[in-house]
Order: structure tokens, then C-alpha cells, then sequence
């Protein structure tokens, strides 16, 4: 079998890493690895590699960066990625967290594994939920936003919409309750990069089938945005908490206070009344800052200053006190 890959943070890293290790054991190929162009990162913004194209070229895997494989976008260049694609003829491809829409003649290109009940096995997808829940660009933040207690994993066949093809494996994976996206995120990467190996040899022995998605159930996980990170304080605060968790480690969930910008890493919900308006300090000292919220009040046990470092409550106190009755807001829109 000839694999192509696709895929550009460290979740697909984890499905590769897995490929590579089973390649030889499978009697499979990868003879050419898709990803997002390098982009700036860091304090210097330099121009860093992506983690798939960096495990890559450690394994001396041919690696492809074209901005785009839409050919009304990016014309000759894109016509040039999609001829490097037919050139390598691949069966399958496998596509995890690629950051780039894949158009119908490309999912076309490959051979295809044997019929799975929806049409040759020509793409396949790592997706990190439990489809038709949290179709999308950041499904693991938006079931943690949403308070769910379960996610998962499907390997789905790709076709022209947006995760809506045929699922092939799903397993299911509890969500703890101090889980953040990179946490989360880390342990269904390990659960995904299980499931694509079983996935591929069980389609090329001919024995994977393909379920439709159910109808009901479906939602969308939308792109995290920056301007989500500022808490509202109207809201009740075992939902805040989740956005805390949520927004680690983007955004980051943040709030103003004495006219500083403070980032809130880690919080919890006390589920109480505070008989004070939204947003008052109630308290501050080693435990936590705790701040009232529409329903309840939100402890926030780690923050961090503009400019300054992530610490624990007792060590952020000492550089910026707080005293009951301060005020935490979000900034009027010009001062954003």
C-alpha cells in the first residue's frame, strides 16, 4: 500500500509517527507527506516547520508545502502540487489536522482501497470526535467549552463536505474534568493514531465497512477566534471554567483588572451564590482569586500578567494585589 499523508500540528504528527512505525510491518510506503508551508513562531517569530514536516524529514520522507491544492486559488502553483500527487500514485490518502481544504479532485487522485460500502477507499480522515458531534475545525476545544464528558475519535472516508462521509471507526474517550485542549488533545492523538493503523489494514484486507453518519446529532465545531477569550462575567461560572480550560493553550481565556490585561490559565467553579454583581472580586489569596459570575463564582488558581510569566495565585499576588470589591471587565472594542 501507498500512503500519502496530510496533516500539520502535533496531533498528526502522532498518526504519522504511527504509520511510520507500522510501514515495515505492513509492507507499506509513504512516498510523499503533505503540510502546511512553515510558518513564524516564537518570541522571534521565525520561520519554524511544522511537526509533521519536522518528523518528515527525520525519517527522510519526501515532504510537499504548497499553500494551497485549490486550483481557482492557487492556479499553476496548486496544478504543480496536484501533478506531484498523481506522480507518486498513491492507493490512499490519510489525512489528520491538514489545515487545508482538500478539493474533489484531489480526494480523486488516489487508487483507493477496496469498496467499504461508500465507493473506493480513496481518503481517510483521523477526525477527534465522535461524529456527527463537532464537525470542524477545533472539535476538542468545543466539547470541553460545551461541558460534554465524552469524546472520541473517527476515522470517516472523506468526501466533498465538510466531515460528512462515512465513518469507519469510532472510539469513545471520557473527558476529565481538569482536561484542556492540549491535554485532551494529547491522549486523542495517541487514541487516533491506533485507530488509522487498524483502519488501513483492515480496508486493504478487504474487511473494513463504512457506516453513514447519523442525522441527528449533527454540530459544528467552529475555529477558536481571539476574541473569544475574554470572559463575560454575566455567565455562569461552571461555564467559565470550561472556557478556561477550552482556550488552553489558545487563546487563553483572559479578563481586564485595574486596567491590566490578566491571562487565566486554570480556574474552577464554585457553585454558591455571591450576592455581588458579575465580575466584583470576592477574594484573593493563595487558594485563588475568586471572582463572581452570573451564576456562582469563578476561582482562578493560576494567571499571568501582560508581559509577564504564568504563575500560581500566592506568586501573581505578590507582584499585583487585588482587594475585594476590584472590578474584572472586557475592553470596549476600539481598545482592543
Amino acid at each position: 500500500m501507498r500512503i500519502v499523508f496530510a496533516g500539520t500540528p502535533e496531533f498528526a504528527a502522532t498518526a504519522l509517527a504511527a504509520l511510520i512505525e507500522a510501514a515495515p510491518r505492513e509492507g507499506w510506503t509513504i512516498p510523499l507527506v503533505l503540510t502546511q508551508p512553515d510558518r513564524p513562531a516564537g518570541r522571534g517569530m521565525k520561520l519554524a516547520a511544522s511537526p509533521v514536516k519536522a518528523l518528515a524529514q527525520a525519517h527522510g520522507l519526501a515532504v510537499a508545502t504548497p499553500e494551497t491544492l485549490s486550483l481557482k486559488k492557487g492556479g499553476e502553483a496548486a496544478a504543480q502540487a496536484q501533478q506531484q500527487l498523481r506522480a507518486v500514485a498513491p492507493d490512499v490518502l490519510v489525512v489528520a489536522a491538514y489545515g487545508l481544504i482538500l478539493p474533489a479532485a484531489v480526494l480523486a487522485i488516489p487508487h483507493g482501497l477496496p469498496d467499504a460500502g461508500g465507493g473506493p477507499l480513496t481518503a481517510i480522515n483521523v477526525h477527534a470526535s465522535l461524529l456527527p458531534r463537532w464537525r470542524g475545525a477545533a472539535p476538542v476545544a468545543r466539547a470541553i467549552e460545551a461541558g460534554d464528558a465524552e469524546t472520541g475519535t473517527t476515522i470517516m472516508q472523506m468526501d466533498a463536505g465538510l466531515d460528512t462521509g462515512p465513518m469507519l471507526l469510532t472510539e469513545r474517550l471520557a473527558i476529565d474534568p481538569a482536561d484542556t485542549t492540549a491535554t485532551l488533545t494529547g491522549r486523542l492523538a495517541a487514541q487516533g493514531a491506533g485507530l488509522i493503523v487498524a483502519a488501513l489494514r483492515a480496508a486493504a484486507a478487504g474487511a473494513q465497512r463504512a457506516t453513514p453518519q447519523p442525522v441527528a446529532g449533527v454540530t459544528y465545531a467552529h475555529k477558536l477566534e481571539r476574541e473569544e477569550a475574554w470572559l463575560d462575567w454575566t455567565q455562569p461560572a461552571a461555564r467559565l471554567a470550561c472556557q478556561v480550560r477550552a482556550f488552553q493553550p489558545f487563546p487563553v481565556a483572559c479578563t481586564r483588572l485595574r486596567e491590566t490585561d490578566i491571562k487565566l490559565h486554570a480556574a474552577r467553579a464554585e457553585v454558591r451564590a455571591p450576592g455581588a454583581d458579575p465580575g466584583t472580586v470576592l477574594g484573593a489569596d493563595a487558594g485563588g482569586v475568586r471572582i463572581a459570575c452570573g451564576d456562582g463564582v469563578l476561582v482562578a488558581t493560576e494567571l499571568q500578567r501582560a508581559g509577564g510569566r504564568r504563575l500560581p495565585a500566592r506568586e501573581f499576588l505578590a507582584g499585583l494585589p487585588l482587594a475585594v470589591g476590584d472590578r474584572c471587565s472586557a475592553p470596549t472594542r476600539e481598545s482592543v
